[in-house]
C-alpha cells in the first residue's frame, strides 16, 4: 500500500508544482516573444536604424544584427548558467527576463538614424547583444527550473512546456505582426507601429518578471544551497565532460532538423515547386500548432516508456521519412501540409525530451551551466547554420540532396540516442 502511494505521488503534480510549471512556461513564453518580435518586424524598422536610401542594405544590416544575437547565446549560457547554479534558478530567471524585456523597451524608444545618426544602429546592436546573452541563459535556467519543480514521474511532461512556450512566443510575435500589418497603414507601421510591438513585448516581460518572483526556489537547489561550491563552469568541464558532450550530441540532430522543417521548409517548397509563399507559410503555421498541442503528450509518453525509445523514434522516423518528404513535395497545399505535419509529429520525440534529458545528465551544482552552454553551442553551430546550408545547396544545384543532409543528421542522432544511458526516474 505504501509502495503504491509513493508511486502515485511520483506521478502526480502538487498544486505548488503546477503553479511553478505554469509560471515557468508563461515566463518563458514572454521571454521568447521579446526574442522573436525582432525577426518579425525587421523588414519594417530596418530603414529607421541605418543609412537611408538603400532598403536592401538596411534590411541586411538589420538581419546581421539579428544574427549577432546568436553569437552571444553561448556566452549567456555560460555566464548566466553559472549565476543560476550559484544563486538559484529563481534569481537566474528573473535576471534573464529583466535583460530581455529591458532591451525590448530600449529598442521601442530608441530614436531613429535621422535623429541621432550612427548612435541608432549602435544602440540597436547593443540591445540585441543583451537579448542574445539573455536567451543563452534562459534555456538552461528555465529547463532546470521546470524539471526540478516536477514530480519524478512527470519530469518530461514538465520539460515539454519549455518547448511549448518557445513556440508560443514565436506565434504571439507573429500574431502581433499580422494584427499591426492589418490595422495600420504602411506609413503608420514604419513610423510608430513597430515601436508598439517592442513596447508590448517589453511590458509583457514585466508580467513574466512578476510571475517568476512569485514562485519558490526549487528543492533541488535549496538542498545544495549551503554546500561550499566552486566555479560551476570549471566544475562542468572538469567533472562532467562526457555529460556536456552528450548534451551537444543530443542537440545536433534535433536542432538541425527542427530549423530545416520550421525555418526553411516553406521557402524550399516555394522555390522548388512554385507553391505561393503565403500557402507554404500557412501550412507551416498549422503544422506548428499541431506540434505545440502534441508536445505535452510526447512528454507523458516519455515519462511512461523512457527517453531513449521516444528519441530513437524521432531519429529513425526522419531516417525513413526524409527522402519521401522531399521527393513527393509538390505545388499543392495539402501535400505540403501533410509533409509538414508528419515532420512536426516526429520532432515531438526530440522536443518533448530535450530539456529533461539534459537536466538529468548533471547534479544540481552545475545543472544550469551544463544544459545552457553545450546546448547553445550546438544550436549556434548546427541549428543556426541549417537554413544557410540548405539555401546554399539549393543555389548550387544540390537542392535534390537536402533530404540526405537531414538523413545524415538523423543517423547521428540515432547513434547518440541508442547509446546514451536511460535517465527516466533518475534521482535529481
Amino acid at each position: 500500500m505504501t509502495t503504491h502511494a509513493a508511486t502515485a505521488q511520483e506521478h502526480r503534480l502538487s498544486p505548488a508544482q503546477r503553479k511553478a510549471i505554469v509560471a515557468g512556461a508563461v515566463g518563458n513564453t514572454v521571454e521568447w516573444v521579446d526574442w522573436a518580435v525582432y525577426a518579425t518586424f525587421a523588414p519594417v524598422f530596418a530603414k529607421q536604424f541605418f543609412t537611408p536610401g538603400n532598403e536592401t542594405t538596411a534590411l541586411l544590416s538589420t538581419l546581421a544584427v539579428f544574427a549577432v544575437g546568436f553569437v552571444m547565446r553561448p556566452i549567456g549560457g555560460a555566464v548566466l548558467g553559472a549565476y543560476a547554479d550559484r544563486h538559484g534558478r529563481k534569481k537566474g530567471l528573473t535576471l534573464t527576463i529583466s535583460l530581455m524585456a529591458g532591451a525590448s523597451l530600449v529598442i521601442a524608444v530608441c530614436p531613429t538614424y535621422s535623429k541621432i545618426g550612427v548612435i541608432a544602429p549602435i544602440v540597436l546592436l547593443l540591445a540585441r547583444l543583451v537579448q542574445g546573452f539573455s536567451a543563452g541563459g534562459e534555456f538552461g535556467s528555465s529547463s532546470a527550473f521546470l524539471i526540478e519543480s516536477a514530480a519524478r514521474g512527470r519530469r518530461a511532461f514538465a520539460g515539454s512546456w519549455q518547448q511549448v512556450s518557445v513556440g508560443a512566443g514565436a506565434l504571439i510575435a507573429s500574431l502581433m505582426g499580422t494584427v499591426l500589418n492589418s490595422t495600420l497603414s504602411e506609413p503608420q507601421l514604419q513610423s510608430w507601429g513597430w515601436r508598439v510591438a517592442f513596447g508590448v513585448a517589453g511590458l509583457l516581460g514585466l508580467v513574466g518578471l512578476w510571475l517568476r518572483r512569485s514562485v519558490h526556489e526549487t528543492e533541488a537547489f535549496t538542498r545544495i544551497k549551503e554546500r561550499p561550491r566552486g566555479n560551476p563552469l570549471v566544475a562542468m568541464f572538469r567533472d562532467h565532460p562526457k555529460a556536456a558532450l552528450r548534451v551537444a550530441g543530443v542537440t545536433i540532430a534535433g536542432t538541425l532538423i527542427y530549423y530545416v522543417w520550421v525555418t526553411y521548409m516553406p521557402t524550399y517548397a516555394h522555390l522548388t515547386t512554385g507553391i505561393p509563399l503565403r500557402q507554404a507559410l500557412l501550412a507551416n503555421t498549422l503544422a506548428i500548432v499541431v506540434f505545440l498541442i502534441l508536445l505535452p503528450f510526447g512528454g507523458l509518453l516519455s515519462d511512461r516508456i523512457g527517453r531513449k525509445p521516444t528519441m530513437a523514434a524521432f531519429a529513425a522516423g526522419f531516417l525513413l521519412f526524409s527522402w519521401p518528404a522531399f521527393h513527393f513535395l509538390a505545388a499543392d497545399f495539402w501535400t505540403l501540409l501533410l509533409i509538414e505535419v508528419v515532420g512536426m509529429v516526429l520532432i515531438v520525440g526530440y522536443s518533448a525530451n530535450c530539456a529533461v534529458i539534459m537536466a538529468e545528465q548533471f547534479p544540481p551544482e552545475v545543472r544550469t551551466t551544463g544544459i545552457g552552454l553545450p546546448y547553445a553551442l550546438a544550436v549556434a553551430v548546427f541549428g543556426g547554420t541549417a537554413p544557410y546550408v540548405t539555401t546554399w545547396m539549393n543555389a548550387e544545384g544540390f537542392g535534390h540532396l537536402v533530404w540526405l543532409y537531414v538523413a545524415i543528421a538523423a543517423v547521428i542522432g540515432l547513434a547518440v540516442y541508442t547509446t546514451m544511458p536511460e535517465t527516466n526516474g533518475k534521482e535529481l
